[in-house]
């Protein structure tokens, strides 16, 4: 097994601090989103509006499984620096080993949720250019 340092673990902390505000960033946008699809729902009860709320729902799980992810790789990071600060080397290398993978899963679901997200706005643009195609020409 190869030597950790205490740096070592923390040379991620300021990467996933940043992802943690990114996700917690995209999190509060689909809050507000929310917020604005419930108020047109319940004025015009349209199933275009339903197939949002479906897609947002599904964006909102993943951003969630990414939250939870992240943040277990960052506590795992923090055992691993308890656990060579204790001169427990093998167990802090594994402990490491899992905090990356969580990470790699965490980046994987947001891999996912953008896939999802360009799907959606893919689906407004298209709504769009059909009311544009529908709109008599002078």
């Amino acid at each position: 097994m190869n030597h950790l340092t205490l740096t070592t673990p923390a040379l991620l902390f300021s990467a996933i601090s940043l992802i943690m505000l990114a996700y917690t960033n995209r999190f509060l946008a689909y809050a507000s989103v929310v917020r604005n699809l419930k108020e047109k729902f319940l004025q015009q009860k349209d199933d275009a509006l339903l197939l949002q709320i479906n897609n947002l729902r599904k964006r909102l799980y993943l951003t969630r499984s990414m939250q939870i992810f992240g943040i277990s790789s960052l506590l795992l990071c923090v055992l691993t620096m308890f656990l060579v600060y204790i001169n427990l080397q093998t167990i802090a290398v594994w402990i490491f080993g899992v905090a990356l993978v969580l990470l790699i899963v965490s980046l994987g679901y947001l891999i996912k949720e953008i896939q999802i997200s360009v799907d959606a706005l893919n689906h407004h643009l298209d709504d769009i250019e059909s009311h544009l195609s529908d709109k008599p020409k002078n």
